[in-house]
């Protein structure tokens, strides 16, 4: 039997099977009209696919708040790697735009997708990437929306350039103050908060204790979330708070990769004094940036090589859900969850990993003798850190496995170099003893 669907035939020699159909939608700005034209997009494609007798509707794969010059398209991935397993036939989608705007990385899709027989519907421009002209068709409309994407980066950047010489500031979301008519102005109950924020830390407080003040006292964000670490040190050292503002202190790269990048002197800065109401005194927020400078000259800074973390990223806390994250004891290391870190056992119950136990039981779950990097990174999606010392592998062909971890005793974990580091310290601290008796004698 022959259909024929917008031109191209389809053979299907057992009229019983079905055409695994699936859709993918995006948005590149992720504020609320365009939410609602994703879950527009979203009800016609499941109502095209499930009214036609011949289809099966896999899933409707969305991006949200993603441009389609990234790479890191989670759903965009999912979907092709679904498709690659022999699970999809044919993928619809708006517009060649909606799936990528670069030209290679479209083509390059396409035709991997195309030598496995998978078709690509783009309905805007009623092509069929498995049609004999599709691919030409594809190659000049990509390469258009290409330049389309180019032109309008450059006029971007020309209306962003001529707001920093007229002095208006172009991202306009700031604690503390509300947007309005291309002017900043002050949010009473979110400027005590600020003025709050510095006056803590002017008083000798630090970053986390400021942040646990805050969560006690039950302050959030706009966002309505408790106020994070690097927050309130952005906040700290945002000049806007004093009525002075800096702009264009970060660039966007190039119009594929969108990549923001902090501006060094590639381009010019401009400095708008006494723009807007002040909530800090200038005095007040120069203090506060001598502290932060002392506070970090204070650190003893060593110029190393980058470490390599294999399992950055890769654990996750089976209590919160939060990753966790390494931390360097005086005789090893150790994983911890970053909720239980910052705020305490009471906002988290989970427990620690040694470093050594995820070498060890990570060797058993891939059954090498050494650790692999890439064997680990191939194989696994993620590590859950659970109670009762359970770590459970995910893998990333979706199965899963657990496997119970013991601590090992103090004398089994105490090394020749634990031992040397030991002995070191011992040393250290009878001579630091000697020296502070021989002063004491000498009065």
């Amino acid at each position: 039997m022959e259909r024929i669907i917008n031109q191209v035939i389809f053979i299907n020699h057992n009229e019983t099977k079905l055409i695994n159909v699936a859709a993918y939608a995006r948005v590149s700005v992720d504020k609320e009209t365009m939410h609602h034209s994703l879950m527009a997009q979203i009800d016609y494609y499941k109502h095209l696919i499930e009214d036609n007798p011949k289809w099966k509707l896999v899933d409707i794969y969305v991006d949200e708040g993603i441009t389609g010059t990234t790479e890191s398209r989670d759903s965009f991935q999912r979907m092709i790697d679904d498709a690659m397993s022999g699970n999809i036939d044919l993928i619809i989608t708006k517009s060649i735009t909606r799936f990528a705007r670069n030209t290679v990385t479209l083509l390059e899709t396409v035709r991997k997708l195309k030598e496995n027989n998978i078709d690509v519907y783009f309905e805007e421009q009623n092509i069929h990437t498995i049609s004999k002209d599709g691919e030409l068709l594809l190659t000049i409309l990509a390469s258009y929306a290409q330049e389309e994407s180019r032109s309008v980066s450059e006029n971007m950047k020309w209306r962003v350039k001529k707001n920093f010489e007229e002095g208006l500031s172009w991202g306009t979301h700031l604690y503390g103050y509300k947007y309005k008519n291309n002017q900043y102005e002050i949010i009473p109950e979110e400027a005590r908060v600020v003025k709050k924020i510095f006056d803590l830390y002017l008083e000798g407080n630090g970053v986390q204790a400021i942040c646990k003040i805050l969560e006690a006292e039950g302050i959030k964000t706009r966002n309505n979330i408790f106020f994070s670490k690097s927050t309130i040190r952005g906040m700290l050292s945002n000049e806007y708070y004093t009525g002075d503002k800096i702009l264009q202190k970060t660039y966007c790269k190039d119009f594929i990769s969108k990549r923001t990048l902090i501006n060094n002197g590639e381009l010019t800065k401009y400095y708008v004094e006494d723009s807007h109401e002040g909530i800090i005194s200038k005095e007040d927020f120069n203090k506060v940036q001598e502290m932060l400078k002392s506070k970090k000259e204070s650190i003893n800074w060593k110029v190393t090589k980058p470490l390599i973390l294999p399992f950055s990223g890769m654990l996750e806390c089976g209590c919160c859900g939060k990753h966790y994250s390494r931390k360097t004891t005086p005789y090893k290391h150790v994983w911890l969850c970053r909720t239980n870190n910052e705020k305490g056992i009471k906002a988290c119950n989970s427990k620690q990993v040694p470093e050594e136990i995820l070498f060890e039981v990570t060797n058993k779950i891939l059954d090498t003798t050494s650790f692999d990097e890439k064997l680990f990174k191939k194989k696994i999606e993620k590590i859950i850190v659970k109670n009762d010392n359970i770590l459970t592998y995910v893998f990333k062909e979706g199965t899963s496995k657990d496997i119970k971890w013991e601590n090992k005793s103090r004398r089994l974990s105490w090394t020749p170099e634990k031992k040397a580091l030991a002995r070191q310290k011992t040393l250290e601290q009878h001579k630091l003893r000697r020296a502070n008796n021989g002063k004491g004698n000498s009065n």
